[in-house]
């Protein structure tokens, strides 16, 4: 029985407000708005039909491919695994397995093995570099890949047998360093999907199912987020959730022993994050514009590095000045680029050598990054694909910002819309979908 407090508390949340509700006029400014921004920017809204007949055809007969491929990879279905994803998300890329042993912890990253599906001589590729990214809109998504893929067999759903690409890392107990990484194909079944929220419950609840799973991926989660600000990693974001903490420490420590492996043990090129630092008065500039916010202070054990100075701001401020903070930071920073060098590393994680390959799904630069690593070889037009990246990750944030920009013109909450979504009704109060009528009509 739902209790009055109960009610209240699910009427807080993004599900308990439900949708943003907007007029047929609105719906036409923001599709008439959506339509100019794809012109400008070229960003490919629908998928050409060879595209959507290859990735319909790569779903098919899925049990019985995976059945074949148990020849030529590592079984890892009896081993526990698990997706943490928010409540909205429609596929599962990304699924974690962690393990305590004799001075090691063992933690297994598997990705879904995208590129076994998109390689080179598929016309899924080609689109895939001509779009560079996904592009995400306030309830608007514009996909690198189709979505039938992207929620079928590239989606670690529990239960399932699925393909995957799995980064298998021994880190040392004490001080976190890599012992070991094998990178290699596999095939795993992942036992749950878990919501953040659902995580935070296992968490909380020892009887629970997979609690002592993320219980144990939280304590070394925590300690590699502690790590890395000792370190000097910006963190501009010091109030994430444990949920959050395990997916983006588990995330990093990946893409760090990917490109760790490329560069110093395979010596191949790849796809590298190159981050550039501020110059020493951009930081000044921003530290100073930092000091003299109100109610916010640098700690004075903190100055020897702006990073770990603006850390120091970001933790012991009032939580009305963490946009502040983080806009002065963000201003002076130069954008991070694509690379097929890591020569600078990146600035803000403070890492000399990083790369992505968890998202393969959703930007071309880990999609590369797959496709070396299992051929130990790469694209002849790599510096070619690096700049792509790099531009179309521009030009998608560009096109995120002035849709966020217009939709507050038309006086719409573009940050409502993307936590809640949003629903078309008409005067009386009725649903109707983008064409103005109501959905059994259309």
């Amino acid at each position: 029985m739902t209790t009055d407090s109960d009610a209240q508390a699910e009427a807080g949340t993004a599900e308990g407000q439900g949708p943003v509700e907007i007029s047929p006029a609105e719906a036409r400014q923001l599709q008439e708005k959506r339509e100019e921004l794809f012109e400008e920017f070229e960003i490919r809204d629908e998928f050409p039909r060879e595209v959507i007949r290859e990735a319909e055809a790569r779903t098919e007969d899925v049990q019985q491919e995976i059945e074949d491929e148990l020849d030529h990879r590592e079984d890892l279905r009896d081993l526990t695994a698990w997706t943490t994803d928010p409540i909205d998300a429609q596929d599962f890329d990304d699924a974690i397995s962690v393990r305590a042993e004799d001075d090691v912890y063992r933690l297994w990253v598997h990705i879904a093995d995208v590129t076994h599906y998109v390689h080179p001589d598929s016309a899924m590729w080609e689109e895939a570099v001509k779009r560079g990214n996904t592009v995400y809109l306030p309830s608007y998504t514009i996909h690198m890949l189709p979505p039938t893929l992207a929620e079928t067999v590239c989606s670690l759903v529990p239960n399932e047998d699925r393909l995957a690409h799995t980064v298998e890392m021994e880190l040392d107990a004490e001080t976190l360093s890599f012992e070991n990484i094998d990178i290699y194909k596999s095939v795993i079944q992942s036992d749950e999907r878990l919501t953040y929220s659902q995580c935070e419950d296992r968490l909380e609840d020892p009887d629970a199912p997979l609690h002592e799973e993320n219980t144990l991926a939280f304590e070394l989660a925590d300690r590699m987020h502690e790590q890395r600000k000792e370190d000097g990693s910006l963190v501009l974001n010091p109030s994430r959730d444990r949920a959050h903490t395990i997916i983006e420490e588990c995330m990093l420590k990946a893409n760090k022993a990917v490109t760790h492996e490329l560069m110093w043990n395979r010596g191949v090129e790849a796809m590298y994050r190159v981050h550039p630092q501020p110059t020493p008065d951009q930081w000044n500039d921003a530290l100073r514009e930092i000091q003299e916010l109100n109610g916010v202070s640098i700690p004075s054990d903190k100055w020897d590095d702006p990073r770990k100075a603006v850390n120091g701001a970001l933790e012991t401020s009032p939580d009305r000045m963490l946009s502040k903070i983080q806009r002065a930071v963000l201003k002076v920073m130069p954008r991070a680029k694509y690379m097929n060098d890591p020569f600078g590393g990146h600035h803000a994680l403070n890492f000399d050598i990083y790369g992505h390959f968890t998202s393969p799904i959703r930007r071309l630069s880990d999609l590369i990054n797959h496709w070396i690593v299992h051929e130990n070889d790469v694209p002849e037009d790599l510096i070619e694909l690096c700049d792509r990246a790099s531009d179309r990750q521009k030009d998608g944030e560009t096109v995120e910002r002035l849709y966020k920009g217009f939709m507050e013109e038309i006086n719409l909450d573009p940050y409502a819309v993307n936590n809640r979504g949003v629903v078309t009704v008409n005067e009386d109060g009725a649903v109707v979908n983008d064409h103005g009528l109501p959905p059994e009509e259309d």
